[in-house]
């Protein structure tokens, strides 16, 4: 006996095929009532049930595999991609290692590699120096950052805004002779300036 043909010529068990494998979308005409109901409610089923494994293997695969390579990246610095990273040269790098504020990997087939834990101490001991910092407190703080010395830190840290506090008030003197000196120069009278009057308190 052959299997009873649709009215578009496909068999019933080939529709059903077709539609367990999503590999067609038949007008209604072609399936009967009870198939179309009961495989396209699996087929939907199966769908939406694989729906956010789809969603997240198509958003996260490329991301994952760019981080994985910028993360391999930044873990394999050269000296002088290290020095560039930190904005300093490389003799700077060596100097700060001398100094006991940066660590000397072992070489990797005959080149030291460094990775992002130096990129952050380094930018740390920069921002630092900025600060006012002495190269010594600076090892102090990065060896503080290992310890449970909290107060050390602190005492360090208002010390440290002690002296900023006082070096702003002294650029604000500087700033307001600045401004004396550019009005008076700028007063049209005859003769030289007054340099020297316009920075005394």
């Amino acid at each position: 006996m052959h299997p009873r043909q649709t009215s578009g010529g496909a068999s019933n068990q080939q529709l059903q095929v077709l539609q367990v494998q999503g590999l067609q979308r038949h007008p209604a005409s072609l399936a009967q009532p009870h198939l179309q109901d009961g495989v396209a409610a699996g087929f939907l089923r199966s769908v939406i049930s694989n729906l956010p494994l789809w969603l997240l293997q198509s958003s996260e695969s490329p991301y994952s595999l760019r981080t994985m390579v910028q993360s391999q990246a930044v873990e394999s610095l050269s000296i002088g991609k290290l020095a560039q990273a930190g904005g300093v040269g490389v003799e700077t790098i060596r100097y700060y290692q001398r100094r006991g504020l940066l660590e000397t990997p072992s070489r990797d087939r005959e080149i030291r590699r460094y990775g992002s834990d130096d990129v952050r101490r380094l930018r740390f001991i920069r921002q630092a120096q900025s600060a006012g910092f002495t190269l010594e407190e600076i090892k102090e703080l990065l060896d503080l950052d290992a310890s449970e010395d909290r107060a050390r830190a602190r005492e360090l840290a208002k010390a440290r805004v002690k002296a900023l506090d006082e070096k702003i008030a002294e650029l604000g003197r500087a700033r307001d002779a600045l401004r004396r000196l550019a009005r008076e120069c700028g007063s049209g009278s005859a003769g030289p300036c007054p340099i020297l009057t316009s920075f005394e308190d």
